[in-house]
């Protein structure tokens, strides 16, 4: 009972360790994720540059998982060459070893300062903000702080274990299952460097020697690689690339470390330093030594993986697919709402093709163009629900009011796009397939007067596209202005109509019907399309009274 209570307490400060981890990994993503990005975009000039990009982004980050994951966002882009992310990866582990090199020392009386200051922090700015993210990363490292304290004052009793050299006997008799296990267990732990804390601390109580130390740490560093491998394994064959480079590298000086075993376990002992800090300077020595083999050979690496994941005909994306949902930015929510709108923006210019063609289908009597006109709306249904379903993924993290406002603009704007595509599939292309059935043809006069009532509605869907981009005010007012100039046309047009159907015009008369329906959907669409300016306008209005009230 004593060992099972001992083990639930290292199990738990193991999950205090991860979640802190995670803190800190989101605070400073949803902080200055733009600006990682950017680092991450701009630092890759040469392999030397791109390699202390790595290192820069991933000290703040604390996760080379989540660096990578930043990256291959950038590659599936084709924003960056191959081989310009493996040296940013090759940076992003080594970064690892610094932040290890810092928390293995013991610092547990600065944990209960930075949380207290944290969750003052925190408090203090509910409104949201870069502060309050940071003071998030300032709980987030107070817990990991507090959590290694944990396990090692929770691990002390097992050092006089009987029971535990029986279960790491096998471990220390075989390396390569010894190895597996910590690979294992790092891919569990979903952080390279939360297991490499782990046993470091584990080794001070004595619960692990240096011998079986050494093969924990070869495994973590090998479990780390697959983690990001398997998270974004479904994202191409970029993706598969960067990760298949990593795992290769790590690979490799596994292998090296293995050769040279008994050479470093000698070096390691000799040093006259704690158990604990050996393998925490093994973990060091183990990503410098990946980047003195790999970072002049990186070129080679790359052209190894380009081999081994050869690119696939198929690649490319059809036209439902999303473009620009990227689920690696959902952590930093303003670049994950740029690729929602950026993806809404290519649903709204399918929408106004959609919208182009209707007319055409009107003139023409071609009933093939109807039908590609729905095959349109299906794409549009498609990419609607995408879109939905990815900023419901993005609200499980609160939001700041800014960016509130942005997703309910988002969602609003594609919602009433989806609408609006409906209206011409299920309204206006029903009413052109009956016309070119029953093979009626407009007035002269009712003709011209659809058609200036269409350009009308279609100049003010690429006008609504301008507003939703830049968010303006005044082009804001401008649409909502217009929408009064359009209920005038639709009346003036309904009162012509109807002067013409006094006067008995055989044309005016066999689609008068059809006349006042067209006219009508137009006018629905122009509706949906002037809502994104009452959005507009609201949230400008807001802002300029919180500032006036500060």
């Amino acid at each position: 009972m004593f060992g099972s209570l001992t083990l639930l307490h290292i199990a738990g400060a193991v999950c205090l360790l991860l979640w802190g981890t995670r803190m800190v990994k989101l605070g400073f993503t949803r902080a200055y994720g733009t600006s990682l990005r950017k680092t991450v975009l701009k630092g890759t000039s040469n392999r030397i540059v791109a390699c202390l990009s790595g290192i820069g982004v991933t000290v703040l980050l604390q996760s080379s998982t989540a660096t990578t994951l930043l990256l291959i966002s950038f590659v599936k882009n084709h924003a960056i060459p191959l081989a310009a992310a493996l040296a940013v990866i090759i940076g992003s582990d080594i970064a690892t070893t610094l932040v290890a090199q810092i928390l293995i020392f013991d610092f547990s009386w600065l944990s209960p300062a930075l949380l207290i200051i944290g969750i003052t922090g925190h408090m203090m700015y509910e409104q949201g903000g870069r502060k309050r993210h940071l003071f998030r990363a300032c709980i987030g490292l107070g817990l990991m702080l507090l959590s290694l304290a944990l396990i090692k004052q929770a691990s002390a009793p097992l050092g006089a274990s009987e029971t535990l050299p029986l279960i790491l006997g096998p471990l220390e008799n075989d390396p390569i299952l010894a190895i597996l296990v910590a690979a294992v267990l790092t891919w569990v732990m979903h952080s390279s460097l939360a297991s490499v804390l782990l046993f470091a601390t584990l080794a001070t109580g004595g619960i692990i020697d240096l011998e079986l130390g050494i093969l924990m740490i070869l495994g973590a560093n090998l479990g780390g690689a697959f983690i990001a491998f398997a998270v974004t394994f479904k994202d191409g064959v970029e993706a598969r690339r960067v990760t298949t480079g990593n795992i290769i590298m790590r690979c490799f000086t596994v292998f090296i470390f293995l050769v040279f075993f008994e050479k470093t376990q000698t070096v390691l002992e000799n040093t006259g330093l704690s158990t604990e800090r050996n393998l925490v300077n093994l973990h060091t020595a183990f990503n410098i030594l990946l980047a003195v083999i790999f970072l002049p050979t990186v070129q080679w690496v790359a052209k190894l993986c380009n081999k081994l994941v050869p690119a696939k005909t198929y690649d490319k994306k059809p036209p439902h697919e999303p473009f620009y949902l990227d689920d690696q930015a959902l952590n930093s929510p303003v670049v994950a709402l740029a690729g929602a709108a950026r993806e809404t923006m290519r649903m709204s210019e399918i929408v106004e093709d959609m919208l182009q063609k209707t007319i055409d289908a009107f003139k023409d009597n071609k009933s093939g163009l109807a039908k590609d006109i729905r095959a349109q709306d299906d794409t549009v249904d498609i990419l609607y629900t995408k879109i939905k379903l990815y900023l419901t993924r993005l609200t499980q993290e609160a939001l700041d009011p800014k960016e509130s406002d942005r997703y309910l603009q988002i969602m609003t704007f594609a919602t009433n796009l989806e609408y609006i595509g409906d209206i011409i599939d299920k309204s206006l292309m029903e009413m052109a397939q009956k016309k070119i059935k029953a093979k009626e043809r407009f007035s002269d006069q009712g003709w011209a007067e659809i058609k200036n009532f269409h350009s009308e509605v279609t100049q003010n869907m690429r006008t609504a596209q301008a507003i939703f981009l830049s968010e303006d005010p005044e082009l804001a007012q401008q649409l909502i202005d217009q929408k009064k100039d359009i209920a005038g046309a639709a009346k003036k047009s309904s009162a012509q109509h109807f002067e013409r159907l006094r006067e008995g015009l055989p044309e005016t008369i066999a689609t008068s019907s059809l006349h006042m329906d067209i006219i009508r959907d137009y006018r629905r669409i122009n509706s949906y399309i002037t809502t994104v300016a009452y959005a507009i306008l609201e949230n400008a209005e807001k802002h300029k009274k919180q500032r006036k009230n500060h």
